[in-house]
């Protein structure tokens, strides 16, 4: 069974439309309320059991999503753009809330803020906004290596057996991430540039 683009029916187009209300949106809504949740069962309770649990249920929602929405031609332009803002706010936020906890260093924050900064930059720089590029394959891989990641590394920190075991998997899923996180920006960078620089010069030739 296949994980990156689960649910694509063979032969028929990827349409995305201009639905709003749909499950997979709704779905991806919820995996961002996740975030606050998280953060309270951390940072107020110190329940890292619970919190270990929000992180997975919100790692099997960014999946569920896309295979819905393939599944069942319920693509959309919004979705198109909100879900991966979605999973970078919500990596941020919980890396965030992990450096406050002491659970991670901050050198790991900075690895994770530093590539969606220069994006950041680059994408108002030259679109004054979202870039509108598909989403790579790296960073799919890149996005799921850290989400499986997170939870594993919250639940070592629990008087658990084999929590060593635990810390070791889950920062090789998150070291993964991070190169992949790396990549994917640099692949992006290209694209963003390439993409910025064809609209102005369509648009200048236009005058």
């Amino acid at each position: 069974m296949k994980f990156i683009g689960a649910g694509a029916r063979p032969g028929q187009p990827l349409v995305h439309r201009d639905a709003v209300f749909t499950v997979p949106n709704v779905l991806t809504v919820v995996r961002f309320l996740g975030v606050p949740l998280f953060i309270w069962l951390v940072l107020a309770e110190h329940e890292y059991g619970y919190g270990a649990l929000v992180l997975a249920v919100m790692a099997s929602t960014d999946w569920v999503d896309g295979y819905i929405a393939r599944r069942f031609n319920q693509m959309s332009n919004l979705g198109r753009v909100m879900d991966p803002i979605a999973d970078r706010l919500s990596l941020i936020a919980v890396a965030v809330t992990l450096v406050i906890a002491g659970v991670v260093e901050w050198w790991y924050l900075v690895a994770l803020l530093v590539p969606d900064a220069v994006l950041l930059a680059l994408s108002l720089f030259y679109f004054h906004g979202h870039p509108d590029l598909p989403v790579s394959r790296i960073g799919k891989i890149r996005t799921g290596l850290l989400l499986v990641g997170t939870p594993l590394l919250v639940l070592s920190k629990l008087p658990v057996p084999a929590a060593n075991v635990y810390a070791t998997v889950a920062w090789i899923f998150l070291g993964l991430g991070l190169v992949g996180h790396w990549i994917a920006a640099y692949n992006y960078v290209g694209a963003i540039i390439g993409k910025g620089r064809q609209l102005r010069a369509h648009d200048g030739g236009s005058h």
